[in-house]
């Protein structure tokens, strides 16, 4: 009877998330997504009243528009009154034009 050897299945080596996102055409649309809502985002923060402006945070962008989520209702009804200002805002920085959801976050 003769040994046989077993061969351990080879363990990828670590990458760092920015190798990974550049290896990867999904990830990389991923990434370019995150930088644009928060590019916007920054562009749009010092519009707000800055109590306001505390309680936005960026959302997902796609084509259909861009995501604005904020901490509850009462938030969400003052940032609607904001939008055609952002809108502006963002179209006088050359942005894309997108229609603005504004969302509650889940906690």
């Amino acid at each position: 009877m003769g040994s046989r050897k077993v061969v351990a299945p080879a363990v990828p080596l670590p990458q760092s998330l920015a190798g990974a996102l550049a290896r990867s055409e999904s990830l990389t649309g991923l990434a370019s997504r995150l930088a644009e809502s928060d590019a916007r985002h920054a562009a749009i923060a010092s519009q707000l009243p800055e109590a306001l402006a505390r309680e936005v945070r960026p959302g997902p962008i796609d084509d259909e528009g861009w995501s604005l989520l904020v901490s509850n209702a009462a938030v969400a009804a003052k940032l609607r009154h904001w939008l055609p200002r952002l809108r502006e805002e963002l179209s006088s920085r050359g942005w894309r034009d997108l229609p603005i959801r504004v969302r509650v976050r889940v906690r």
